[in-house]
């Protein structure tokens, strides 16, 4: 087999991570006017018209492997040579799973002409693989993928194009991504050929949706931002429904009470006063299922602002300290827990969010450190109880060590608990500082468990703010 590798290295965050954060790019009266290439062919047994390196790879900080990609000249759906992607392993040295993009090599194509794009695709086993377009690793204005199910034999796929009109200038021709996700972790070849825009004529029916197609609720104050998410269209085709996730550039927001909240055009809402108002959206002239419904709850009163000495404090969040990395403050542990989050930020103010309570796990032991806590002697929590909590109400603190092999249920694991069952009234910030002297060594600490205390019925939702760790006598938390 001959095999041609191609690819260079950018430092660039996975596109998943930056969609929403994107700029819009708007379309200048010049670009308007000037006249583009509308060439659908992006490859066809070599790449046709795109950048020297063809294929530029994601991050490989971020995991990215940029060693399994090439041509095969021995397979090929249609011609001489195909595209071949070698899938590597979790564990993989160079790189867990492997993606990136094909660019343009001039300003952009116009395909407002075409409908889709399409390639034809297979693969040595049934994996699942992200596809797509409008990812150009500049502005991602009108990135466009889905998951695509591979056969073993050659099949054509097709990505219809949200709003063909959008496309006056794009320089994304295709992107993609794989991993072992739907592999257990196995590795793979991919075959790629005869990626094209094309105009098909029987893409029809189109179903935008924002927030997923539901109407959701957000509780918010004034000064306080959220996004609209959940964004997707889903067209039919000779194929079936595709269904893509795309960027907010495609849609057309409006908000029902801009005295209460504004929204921007990247989907972005800034509550402005009290009451509410409904986040409501279009694309390309078709109302989109689904909605944000913003409940502003006036001004919002901030929690204490920490005065302990940052030397003595181990943070975890909190805007007053350097916060240690965590992995996440909701592990969402199914099947039992019903917790949800719903985080906000006002002024500047981080602020997590807890609804639906019966239990949330916060965790620092996966993709980051456990903390050496071992000079702390508390763990410190302030909460604000939005509405009457019930009269027996009370709250659980699990502090977890990891113990010296550093691991989850490794046989050496401790954890601490104390029960709360006092203070707890609605409308007020709640100081509760953990005494955690009693675990020991706490060199370990990669685990925090908010739970129900001895049967009492815990607050249904709450905001928490300023998550430490700290050493009473002020003196340096960090052992030497």
């Amino acid at each position: 087999m001959k095999q041609h590798t191609y690819f260079q290295v950018l430092s660039l965050a996975l596109l998943s991570l930056v969609v929403m954060t994107s700029c819009e790019r708007e379309v200048s009266d010049d670009a308007v006017l000037a006249t583009y290439p509308t060439n659908g062919l992006v490859f066809n047994d070599a790449p046709i018209g795109l950048t020297d390196e063809f294929f530029i790879s994601f991050d490989p900080a971020a995991g990215a492997n940029v060693n399994g990609f090439g041509t095969d000249d021995t397979e090929a759906y249609e011609g001489t040579t195909s595209i071949k992607i070698d899938v590597p392993a979790p564990n993989d040295p160079d790189g867990g799973f492997i993606g990136g993009i094909f660019r343009d090599r001039g300003e952009g194509r116009n395909l407002t002409g075409y409908d889709a794009l399409t390639f034809w695709a297979k693969g040595s086993t049934t994996a699942v693989i992200e596809a797509g377009f409008g990812s150009d690793f500049i502005d991602d204005t009108y990135r466009t993928a889905t998951n695509v199910q591979l056969s073993t034999g050659w099949k054509k796929y097709i990505i219809p194009i949200p709003d063909p009109s959008k496309l006056v200038q794009e320089r994304g021709m295709f992107t993609f991504a794989a991993g072992t996700q739907s592999t257990n972790g196995l590795g793979y070849a991919i075959w790629i050929d005869e990626i094209k825009f094309e105009n098909l004529g029987t893409v029809a029916q189109p179903r935008p949706r924002i927030e997923n197609g539901e109407e959701n609720l957000a509780q918010t104050f004034i000064g306080g931002n959220l996004q609209v998410e959940g964004l997707t269209q889903t067209f039919s085709t000779t194929q079936g429904d595709v269904t893509t996730n795309i960027t907010p550039n495609y849609f057309e927001f409006s908000s029902s009470d801009a005295s209460v909240a504004t929204v921007s055009e990247l989907g972005q809402v800034s509550v402005v006063g009290s009451g509410t108002a409904e986040i409501t959206a279009s694309l390309g002239g078709e109302e989109a299922a689904g909605s944000l419904v913003v409940e502003s709850l006036g001004n919002f009163i901030s929690a204490p602002v920490p005065t302990r000495d940052p030397q003595s404090v181990i943070s975890l969040f909190s805007d007053a300290y350097e916060n240690r990395p965590v992995d996440f403050f909701n592990g969402f542990y199914a099947p039992f827990q019903t917790t949800t989050s719903s985080d906000f930020t006002i002024q500047g103010d981080d602020v997590l969010y807890y609804l639906n309570f019966n239990f949330v796990g916060i965790e620092f032991n996966q993709g980051v450190p456990t903390i050496n806590g071992s000079l702390a002697t508390h763990l410190h929590f302030d909460i604000f109880i939005p509405v009457n909590p019930p009269s027996n109400t009370g709250l659980r603190i699990d502090l977890v060590d990891f113990g010296p092999d550093d691991a989850f249920a490794g046989g050496d694991d401790t954890t601490l608990s104390q029960g709360f069952t006092s203070g707890f009234v609605s409308g007020e910030w709640i100081s509760i500082d953990f005494n955690i002297t009693g675990l020991n060594p706490r060199t370990n600490l990669g685990q925090i468990i908010l739970a129900d205390f001895a049967g009492r019925t815990p607050p249904s939702e709450f905001y928490v703010d300023n998550i430490y760790f700290y050493r009473e006598d002020g003196g340096n938390i960090n052992p030497e």
